[in-house]
């Protein structure tokens, strides 16, 4: 472990001061991107043990930013792109305070030649591993773990109702990981099946769930029902979503968006193997949900008001076809008619 100097500032004081900046100069919502930018860059710096929390800012190097680079290509183009600016920022405003001198230059020519560039891509995700995950988690058995003592064992059963209710609910409604993870008990019209929410810029939105969903998420805050009634709060402002780990204890608080994506790297990770991890991540969800609602209507305006798309070319993105529909429809319009 590194010792920090005296009067020297770690990596992590640095990236506090960061943010305080932006939250001043920018919206409150670019202050949490860049926020969870820091966050993902920290893990980075991790793996290069160079702990923040502890690592004087000097050690710093341009080198992690290489590597941050090649980190983000799990992650959709637009958000690498927001990530890169973001501790593109960081580096920019260590130099300016001179804490480290950095080459602007460099870091420039790292993402132009490294990163992906952003533009009309087909949404590539493994809608049949999506499936056979859904498929697994339905037994909320298989979701258990082994625990040593007797609330480690009431935590991990309230995980396995809770990730089955999260992966399902994502699957089935097309929420966003960071919409899913603010939705409170009250949200929900359990007797229309349905939830309004505030949405991406700001904008109010209907919510459809399936009986499935609400299924599992009944089951789950049936489980969780003892810790809500001793919360001291009404339940219609609970989270729908809670934290089930030792730092939560028995206290009702809300998941984190990084918090969705363990869940999903540790049940892909699980059921379909390591080598599936960062290739199915909560977005992936949010696909296979517009995916199935083109397939299951056939309707590409039906498509955009579900997914909650502005603009219906993002919708149309999800219009391509399969080679085993083509080879169908194919043999359907051709082969059908010459016999």
């Amino acid at each position: 472990m590194e010792d920090t100097p005296e009067n020297s500032q770690t990596i992590s004081d640095v990236m506090s001061d960061y943010l305080r900046m932006v939250e001043r100069a920018r919206s409150k919502r670019t202050m949490l991107a860049y926020k969870n930018a820091l966050q993902a860059f920290s893990e980075v710096l991790e793996k290069r043990s160079l702990k923040p929390s502890v690592t004087p800012i000097e050690k710093l190097t341009e080198e992690p930013f290489l590597k941050f680079v090649d980190y983000l290509n799990v992650y959709a183009t637009a958000t690498e792109q927001l990530y890169l600016q973001a501790v593109k920022g960081f580096y920019l405003y260590v130099d300016s305070e001179k804490l480290i001198q950095v080459s602007q230059s460099r870091l420039t020519v790292l993402i132009r030649q490294r990163a992906r560039r952003p533009g009309t891509r087909f949404p590539q995700f493994p809608i049949e591993a999506i499936e056979t995950l859904l498929d697994k988690v339905q037994d909320v058995e298989n979701l258990l773990i082994s625990a040593a003592d007797e609330d480690e064992a009431l935590n991990a059963k309230l995980r396995a109702y809770r990730d089955r209710a999260f992966l399902v609910t994502l699957a089935d409604t097309g929420f966003r990981v960071h919409e899913a993870c603010n939705l409170r008990r009250g949200d929900i019209d359990w007797n229309e099946g349905r939830a309004i929410i505030i949405g991406k810029g700001n904008k109010q939105a209907v919510i459809r769930f399936t009986s499935r969903s609400l299924q599992a998420i009944k089951d789950y805050l049936s489980q969780r029902g003892a810790l809500d009634g001793n919360s001291g709060k009404q339940l219609s402002s609970l989270p729908l979503f809670a934290r089930h780990d030792k730092g939560a204890g028995k206290k009702i608080k809300p998941m984190t968006p990084t918090t969705g994506r363990n869940i999903v790297k540790e049940r892909v990770e699980q059921f379909l193997g390591s080598e599936m991890v960062g290739k199915i991540t909560p977005h992936s969800f949010r696909h296979y949900f517009v995916t199935s609602a083109l397939r299951g209507t056939g309707n590409l305006r039906i498509a955009q008001e579900l997914a909650r798309h502005k603009n219906i070319q993002v919708t149309q993105r999800y219009t391509h076809l399969s080679d085993d529909e083509l080879d169908k429809a194919y043999y359907e319009v051709f082969e059908k008619k010459s016999k």
